[in-house]
């Protein structure tokens, strides 16, 4: 055995994290481990990485008690980590990163620039990836840094990899990738531990899993021996059939009107409108632009060229600053960089975006604050210790749901939700979409970008596609997957094809 873990206790102040956490790893096998957000995974496994320490239980490692103080501890014994979140150095390169404390140094200690360029592009050649050893890992992408992330984990020679989400924001060429990569590693005879919120992943990759919830193992065994039905009973303790239905809506006035919006190289004559009451989908393969368009109309990043209406008037956004104030909210693809202070607590997170509702003259209403934070907490069922704890320290699916009541607080009319659903389990996503939902109804206008398609077909009111930056297609409500993946991956007409053309061509199918 690889390792085994017994009755591991950690608790956070008030939030007990893990209660009975258990699980063994084999050479040689990848062990899938679940649960909703909270359950515990990501403590699991930093307790295993050396990251943290735990209040109770035994980790055994190959065979022998130990106890593992910091990181250096567990890869000095062959222990490495993927982390959900981006842990690099975004100011220093992909060669850099990768080789980051090892780098090959001359006797003097003087760092062998050379040799660590040509190593870490033997390595990124071997396992094909869309980088280069010179590029700056602050202009990645999150897809980029996360394979930058596995490139650093692998060159280490682990006996045990763990991965926490490591296909969150990968494609899917990119998610069969790492599919690969994590096969290669199995017949090596290397033990991986596999953390994912995607199911479907589950019957790729996996032998065996183990499911938490609420802190304590549910479930272990073998993954040929249990149904996804059966898993997802374990995870919440309550039958899901289905993430979230939405029934369609008249939709009102037109809140929104983009015409022309170009943003050379990565956007081409953007147009589309958004009605109050509906939720737009947004669907593309990563690289298609949707993430550049949210930070273009948000004033995150220049555009050429383009107009933009808000509610029937032409306005100008050359700014965060201009769009909150004009009454668009984004919520970010990756909420650690761009959507949480992650060192200010949970509180100040939540009314960053309306300071002028807890504030008189200047002043912060502290009693103000907390009335309405205690309020959003209760709402969303923030799980954390109190609105002072750091955001930093709320997990993943937590910190999501405090960037998305950052905005409810705010009262945006129109919100650009940029993979809202990225890293929260299945449990989460109904409430999540329960949000959206009652934001439309209440007559705001959402446009959802998701890299998962049953998510758009269930949720939008009509999805648009883009491809290299172009609108290839926009299609009505009850659009099927492959429809969407057809817009999506064949180069079409760059013109919009509307709703009524799809239907046209459908009907004579």
């Amino acid at each position: 055995m690889l390792l085994e873990l017994r009755g591991i206790r950690k608790r956070f102040g008030g939030i007990v994290a893990l209660r009975n956490g258990s699980l063994t790893v084999l050479p040689g096998e990848v062990h899938a481990l679940v649960g909703e957000n909270g359950a515990g995974k990501s403590t699991l496994a930093k307790i295993v990485a050396g990251m943290i320490s735990p209040d109770g239980g035994e980790v055994i490692w190959r065979g022998q008690l130990v106890r593992f103080e910091r990181p250096a501890d567990a890869a000095a014994q062959g222990i490495a980590m993927v982390h959900q979140e981006s842990l690099l150095a975004p100011h220093l390169s992909v060669a850099e990163n990768i080789f980051l404390g090892r780098e090959p140094r001359l006797p003097l200690g003087w760092v062998q620039r050379q040799r660590l360029y040509e190593a870490a592009r033997r390595l990124i050649e071997e396992h094909r990836f869309p980088l280069q050893p010179e590029w700056r890992v602050e202009r990645l992408n999150p897809a980029g840094r996360q394979l930058v992330e596995i490139c650093r984990a692998i060159q280490h020679g682990s006996s045990l990899l763990i991965f926490d989400e490591p296909t969150s924001a990968l494609s899917e060429a990119e998610t069969q990738e790492v599919f690969r990569i994590v096969r290669r590693l199995r017949e090596q005879g290397m033990g991986v531990l596999y953390i994912t919120h995607r199911l479907e992943e589950l019957r790729a990759i996996g032998d065996r899993i183990t499911v938490l919830r609420d802190g304590e193992t549910v479930y272990s065994g073998l993954l040929a021996e249990i149904t996804t039905d059966e898993i997802i009973r374990h995870m919440v303790g309550r039958e899901v059939t289905t993430i979230y239905r939405r029934t369609p809506q008249t939709p009102g006035d037109e809140l929104l009107r983009v015409e022309g919006l170009t943003r050379k190289p990565v956007l081409h004559s953007i147009s589309f409108s958004l009605r109050a009451g509906e939720i737009v989908g947004l669907a593309g393969l990563v690289g298609a632009g949707r993430t550049e368009l949210c930070r273009a109309l948000f004033g995150v990043d220049r555009v050429d060229s383009g107009r933009v209406w808000l509610q029937g008037r032409e306005v100008r956004i050359r700014h965060p600053r201009d769009a909150l104030r004009l009454g668009l909210a984004l919520i970010p693809e990756d909420r650690q960089r761009s959507g949480l202070a992650v060192r200010l607590p949970l509180a100040w997170n939540l009314t960053l975006a309306s300071l002028p509702q807890v504030s008189r003259l200047g002043f912060l209403l502290a009693d103000r604050e907390r009335r309405l934070c205690e309020e959003y907490i209760q709402r969303l069922r923030i799980r954390a210790e109190s609105p002072r704890q750091l955001a930093g320290r709320l997990s993943g699916g937590t910190q999501q749901k405090v960037v998305i009541a950052k905005w409810l607080l705010a009262r945006a009319r129109v919100f650009l939700f940029d993979e809202p659903t990225r890293g929260i389990d299945v449990g989460a996503k109904a409430e999540v979409f329960q949000l959206m939902d009652e934001l439309a109804r209440e007559g705001a206008a959402l446009l959802m970008v998701s890299s998962e398609l049953p998510e758009l077909v269930q949720v939008a009111d009509r999805i648009l596609v883009m491809r290299q930056g172009r609108l290839t297609a926009e299609l009505p409500h009850g659009a099927s997957q492959e429809e969407v993946m057809r817009y999506a991956t064949v180069d079409t007409q760059p013109a919009l094809r509307d709703a009524a053309t799809e239907n046209a061509e459908g009907d004579g199918k």
